[in-house]
Formats: structure tokens, C-alpha cells, sequence
């Protein structure tokens, strides 16, 4: 015969786990919901700022095609300038003159001595889409407009 003590013992703890139980599966069921709902608010800040990169990436393109905002900055590399250099086929000096400085600040630009400002940086990134014959044209061009300076004086 089952000692009435251990019997009871059973039966207290059965009923305490059938009564924690229901307490607690309250509160687990509004746990995993807001686990959910944590998820998808995170799923729909994720997509918002797609958006946003997005719509910034255009506004970006929309406003330097229009001119009405500040340059997006140009990267410069010393490296860089001096293959554009030899690709145009174009001597330090010619370089120079289409950029606007010395033949002397286009080899310290070279050799990584010094870097270009921001005026100077557009006119290297104007150059980047030439070819050889639009970069001697425009060398030509302004060979004439200082010869005609110079006659002038």
C-alpha cells in the first residue's frame, strides 16, 4: 500500500505544475508574439532603408546632373593620373596645361609627394573621359588663346 505521504507529495506537486503551467503559458504565448512582431518590424526597417539608400543614390545623380549641388567627391590616385597621362599620350607640361598647373605639381601629383585640390581634381576627373584626339584639341585651343594673350600685351 502507497504511503499516503508520498501519494499527497505527488499530488502537490502535480497540481503546482498544472498551475505554474497556466501561468506561465500566458505568458509565453505574448513572448513569442512579440518575438514575431520584433522580427517584422526589423524585415520592414531593413526594407525602409533600402528606400532610402536608394532614393538617396537617385537624388544624388538627379542633383549632380543639374549642377545644383556639391561635387561627389573624386578619389585620386597617383597611380591613376600617371597611366591617364601616358594613355592620352601627353608630356607633363600638356598635362599640366589641360589641368591648369605646372608640368613640376603633375609629377609631385605622381609621385605621391602631393595631391591635387578640388578645382584641380575636376579638371582631372574632365580628362578621365577623353580620348587622345579631344585632349590634343583642347591642348591646341588653349595653346591659341594664350598665344593671342600674349599678343595682346
Amino acid at each position: 500500500m502507497p504511503n499516503i505521504g508520498a501519494v499527497l507529495r505527488q499530488e502537490i506537486v502535480r497540481l503546482s505544475r498544472r498551475e505554474v503551467r497556466s501561468q506561465t503559458q500566458t505568458t509565453k504565448k505574448a513572448s513569442a508574439q512579440y518575438r514575431h512582431d520584433i522580427a517584422a518590424l526589423k524585415r520592414e526597417v531593413e526594407l525602409l532603408k533600402r528606400q532610402v539608400s536608394l532614393f538617396q543614390r537617385g537624388e544624388l545623380r538627379k542633383s549632380t546632373s543639374n549642377g545644383d549641388s556639391p561635387a561627389k567627391k573624386i578619389r585620386f590616385v597617383a597611380k591613376g593620373l600617371r597611366a591617364q597621362r601616358s594613355r592620352l599620350g601627353l608630356s607633363a607640361e600638356d598635362y599640366g596645361k589641360l589641368v591648369g598647373v605646372s608640368a613640376q605639381s603633375i609629377y609631385n601629383w605622381e609621385r605621391g609627394h602631393n595631391t591635387p585640390r578640388a578645382e584641380q581634381l575636376a579638371a582631372i576627373a574632365t580628362l578621365r573621359g577623353m580620348s587622345k584626339r579631344v585632349a590634343g584639341a583642347r591642348l591646341e585651343q588653349i595653346g591659341s588663346k594664350r598665344a593671342r594673350k600674349s599678343r595682346k600685351r
